[in-house]
């Protein structure tokens, strides 16, 4: 058997593995809402607790070591030197209540007020405005989606001399490389056997300002775009040369970017602009990344029907992307697999979080995530985790299944011609 960092390594590098290797919650974004994970807790049969949530717009719950070990997942992150879901830190987290509807801890309670009507809203933050979550509802949003319909044609754009100025004075310095360092190598310790997934170097391009902004911008100013770009990839760039060094002892994958390039049946912008105006810096920040430490693992998510632009992602310089979400854009699992065999590694796209887990039964959820397993695995270059996050609505006998079953897939079966719904 293979402990934990030697399946996920193994697939990493498109080799054999004795079973899938699995993951809940390395990345943000394919993790569990914190709604449904105490029912998760309880039916793992493990003792109850207060649900941490790092990311309290998503309302995603910190997995805790017990349940990957019930689950049988194998990484886990550290997001810089602020959380790791197998540090328990109590200084770190204060209760609070969601106005009695979830008993959680949060990094900042004072983050947060009730409306009358019930609705707790969460002050503004660098990412986003005010958020608001009804009493009904199980994640925060904004008011047209953080972007008021504007027709007058006039786009938004940053000072850059004066963005320029301030990731400058943002430098990292000798003391948080060391502190990161340290929390890397706590949390590697805290994590047994398994992978560790860093979340500390992101590139942070695309998008700012609002996704119709942004794109108008993409389309009608693209020298500005690249200017922006180049600016923040300069700054990628500082930072991954003063932390890599130090942190890649403890680590074995960097996430460098979270910028969601598709929607239900296409890519938000042209393939070509896509190419044009992100693959080159990502290509420069990865490679700096692969020179620096050769044996890490550079890692990608970006939502939605993103097949057409597989190849600038590759050309882009990446070695893995999730959450591989085949259900979009009318390419099936087959042809992701193709476009992406021997050259990135995909994680994720093991159940369709919103039509079969939500609305299938436990045993359909089971087919799939073993189907799935079959279609991505042979050959290596597969991490089993579901299409983006398990919603609050699943029931925990979906999570429970969905793993059972994709562990289960024997190993003789993962590295034949692939079996693709």
């Amino acid at each position: 058997m293979m402990t934990s960092r030697e399946r996920i390594l193994a697939a990493l590098d498109f080799r054999e593995t004795d079973r899938v290797p699995c993951d809940l919650d390395a990345m943000g974004s394919t993790g569990i809402s914190a709604f449904a994970y105490p029912e998760l807790v309880r039916a793992l049969g493990l003792p109850p607790r207060k649900t941490r949530i790092y990311d309290t717009w998503q309302m995603i719950a910190v997995v805790d070591r017990d349940v990957l070990d019930a689950l049988e997942c194998d990484c886990i992150c550290v997001n810089g030197d602020v959380s790791a879901n197998v540090l328990y830190e109590p200084e770190k987290w204060h209760p609070y209540d969601f106005n009695g509807r979830l008993d959680a801890l949060v990094p900042d309670p004072s983050a947060f007020r009730v409306l009358p009507d019930g609705t707790v809203e969460q002050r503004a933050t660098s990412f986003s405005g005010i958020t608001r979550m009804p009493p009904d509802a199980y994640v925060f949003s904004e008011e047209h989606g953080g972007q008021a319909v504007d027709l007058s044609g006039e786009c938004v754009k940053e000072d850059l001399d004066r963005l320029r100025e301030r990731l400058q004075a943002e430098a990292v310095t000798p003391e948080q490389v060391r502190q990161t360092a340290d929390y890397c190598r706590r949390a590697k310790e805290a994590g047994g056997d398994r992978a560790v997934l860093f979340n500390g170097v992101s590139a942070m391009l695309g998008y700012r300002g609002g996704l119709a902004n942004f794109s108008m911008l993409c389309l009608t100013e693209p020298e500005y775009v690249h200017a922006l770009h180049t600016i923040l990839t300069d700054a990628a760039v500082r930072k991954a040369e003063a932390l890599i060094p130090a942190v890649a002892p403890h680590v074995d994958i960097v996430l460098l970017n979270s910028d969601d390039q598709g929607t239900q049946c296409s890519t938000i912008l042209p393939p070509e602009v896509y190419r044009k105006l992100f693959t080159p810096f990502y290509r420069r920040l990865n490679d700096r990344i692969h020179a620096l430490a050769p044996q890490l693992k550079t890692f990608y998510h970006s939502c939605g029907a993103i097949y057409p632009i597989l190849e600038a992602v590759i050309d882009g310089g990446f070695d893995i992307l999730n959450p591989v979400q085949w259900t979009a854009g009318g390419h099936g699992a087959a042809e992701w697999k193709r476009a992406a065999a021997g050259r990135l590694v995909l994680w994720g796209g093991g159940v369709d979080t919103q039509t079969v887990l939500p609305g299938g039964s436990a045993a359909e959820v089971e087919r799939q995530a073993a189907e799935m397993v079959r279609a991505f695995s042979p050959g290596g270059g597969y991490v089993f985790t579901a299409i983006h996050n398990i919603m609050a609505e699943i029931a925990p006998e979906k999570v429970i299944a969905m793993y059972r079953s994709a562990r289960s897939v024997p190993t003789g079966r993962l590295h034949g011609s692939a079996t693709v719904c």
